[in-house]
């Protein structure tokens, strides 16, 4: 049966700065990977892989989820594929994205820590790299050897040259494009912050100066390539993609593409076009709690969210519409019609991936994974986590003025109030283990429409892990996943669930029982059993440092602990994380570290 996507006019379409401006480049000892003997090249019927990944965006910043922000090609797919309503990242950008091509917990893959703000008790610890390290086995060297075409571009940010660790064209991609660090402009290759290492930024910063923009470093296959000047990053991204697809069509094999968005991680930039004043004049009207409001009844109308969840209260950081003042309301406004016009753009781009497979005649025979990384980013110039190294940066070398807002001479970010206010049912953002940190919008769309599939536009609630993709992939792609060793290296065994019976319509849940995950970042932690999530968060990151029990599928908000209806559930929960925490030689964080003020 023949998927039809709607076709629309164009007209109608990670990054944590808070402590990373002090970055020290570091280096360490590696060995050099040895590539997968790839099988040869047969024209067979096995699916086709299109991972779609945006970046820095909240649980409502898209319209299937609840959004305002039209994004009609993500609604096509929430039409004909599954929509999972209960999906967990990592609340930062590399941690999820390792997890995401190996299928194992953070700290096995030597993501225990975020490469921006490395707790100094865990710094040199194995685990706790701050890259991907070479006990995983991705699953584009996977495919790879299985005879997949593989293809990367946009962000890799696991790793790689000064920084320690591998590119991605050493991590079994045939073709990749893009950046290897965490974010830069979407207009040019400036620096989403100063670049410590540059010899201009040292000498400055010597002087007691505030460092000139820096650029960041683009590279295709592994060299290095100058980054073409007001050409949109989505465009960018996007171009080079349906080039690596049209290059290896010919020779019969299906190909794994892996799009790593950087819409909508800041600088805050967008199209002049995809910035929409109507939409600029509604945020003014709204405001941050007016638009939390307005999703969370959006997101109950849709079935994201129960009818009888509990709005949010107001969040003890966030920062009050109330409290700024005219022109401030202004500028946010056209900030975040500006963040609006980023979603957009990438909507149009996916719109056009589609359209190229349809093209190909290979769009039936695709799966199709849409996802972001990890809620949105709560930094800004101002508030409680604003960073003074980098709002004096973005003062001395970027524009401040409200007409260039979007352009390549402004960086922005969304700040606080936005970030909360993005995330609708869910409370806190980016950094946070809470759920507007960590529950991001996912959508499936399995290959071949119409065959052993479930009803069009499915909503599921089970709580899952980013660690289900790999395994998902694999299935559907017919490669039993590593099981301790991989090309001659011993590997961990990834700890997904495939989510195929669900997606075939078999089943509907995949996780229950003894499916139990558990996660730690920064010091804070989860563990998620079926509906319920235990949760604890340090008072170093605005929490209380204790235990709290929630039902995440009726209570989306975290807003009714339940640990003293249900000690012995909680009880048991907290045992499940502390027999995982021991097992991976978690380290220990003091109660008041602040990951915020660190300098790396």
């Amino acid at each position: 049966m023949r998927r039809i996507f709607s076709l629309r006019n164009s007209h109608s379409l990670c990054a944590a700065v808070l402590a990373a401006f002090w970055l020290t480049a570091c280096t360490h000892g590696t060995t050099q990977p040895q590539p997968a003997t790839k099988a040869p090249a047969a024209t067979d019927e096995r699916p086709n892989i299109l991972l779609l990944v945006g970046d820095d965006m909240g649980f409502g910043d898209i319209e299937p989820f609840g959004s305002e922000i039209p994004t009609p090609t993500l609604n096509s797919l929430a039409e004909q594929g599954v929509r999972f309503s209960n999906f967990h990242s990592s609340p930062v950008c590399s941690v999820t994205r390792g997890m995401l091509l190996t299928g194992a917990d953070n700290i096995q893959v030597g993501l225990g820590s975020f490469d921006y703000a490395v707790y100094h008790g865990a710094a040199g610890k194995a685990g706790y790299e701050g890259y991907l390290t070479r006990n995983a086995a991705t699953i584009s060297e996977q495919l790879q050897k299985a005879g997949y075409n593989t293809y990367h571009v946009g962000k890799w940010h696991l790793g790689a040259s000064r920084d320690g660790g591998w590119g991605p064209h050493e991590w079994g991609f045939d073709r990749t494009y893009g950046l290897h660090s965490g974010g830069n402009s979407h207009w040019n290759s400036d620096d989403m912050v100063a670049d410590q290492s540059d010899p201009v930024a040292v000498a400055a910063m010597k002087e007691g100066k505030v460092p000139p923009r820096t650029q960041a470093d683009f590279f295709e296959n592994g060299k290095p390539v100058e980054r073409p000047e007001g050409v949109y990053s989505d465009d960018l991204y996007t171009d080079k993609m349906i080039e690596y697809i049209d290059e290896g069509h010919a020779n019969g094999q299906p190909f794994f593409a892996y799009v790593a968005f950087t819409t909508a991680h800041f600088p805050i930039q967008a199209p002049a076009e995809l910035i929409d004043p109507e939409a600029e004049k509604r945020y003014a009207e709204l405001g941050y709690e007016g638009l939390k409001k307005e999703r969370f009844a959006r997101m109950q109308k849709l079935g994201t969210i129960p009818e009888t969840a509990q709005f949010p209260s107001k969040s003890t950081l966030a920062r009050t519409w109330e409290s700024q003042v005219a022109e401030d309301r202004k500028e946010q406004a056209r900030i975040y019609a500006t963040f609006a016009g980023m979603i957009r753009s990438q909507d149009r781009s996916i719109q056009r991936i589609l359209d190229h497979l349809e093209k190909l005649g290979e769009l039936d025979n695709t799966l199709i994974v849409y996802m972001t990384d990890n809620g949105p980013e709560g930094g800004d110039a101002d508030g409680a986590l604003a960073n003074k190294a980098w709002t004096d940066w973005a003062h001395a070398n970027f524009s401040q003025k409200l007409e260039d807002i979007g352009g390549p001479d402004s960086s922005r970010q969304i700040g606080d109030g936005w970030a909360n206010a993005s995330t609708g049912a869910l409370q806190w953002w980016k950094w946070f283990v809470a759920e507007g940190g960590v529950r991001v919008p996912m959508i499936m769309v399995a290959p071949r429409q119409g065959e052993g599939q479930p009803e069009a536009g499915k909503m599921s609630a089970q709580a899952l892990s980013v660690k289900d993709i790999p395994a998902t992939i694999l299935d559907f792609a017919g490669v039993a996943p590593v099981d301790g060793e991989f090309e001659g290296r011993k590997v961990v065994k990834p700890s997904g669930v495939s989510l195929r019976p669900v997606l075939n319509g078999q089943a509907e849940r995949v996780r229950g029982g003894d499916d139990w995950f558990a996660f730690e970042l920064f010091g804070n932690k989860f563990v998620i059993d079926g509906d319920y999530k235990a949760i604890r968060v340090r008072e170093g990151m605005y929490n209380d440092s204790q235990w709290h029990l929630y039902d995440i599928v009726q209570d989306p908000g975290e807003m009714v602990p339940l640990e003293a209806e249900q000690p012995e559930r909680l009880r048991r929960m907290i045992g499940y994380y502390d027999d995982w925490a021991k097992r991976n030689n978690v380290i220990p964080v003091e109660e008041d570290w602040d990951p915020f003020t660190v300098a790396h």
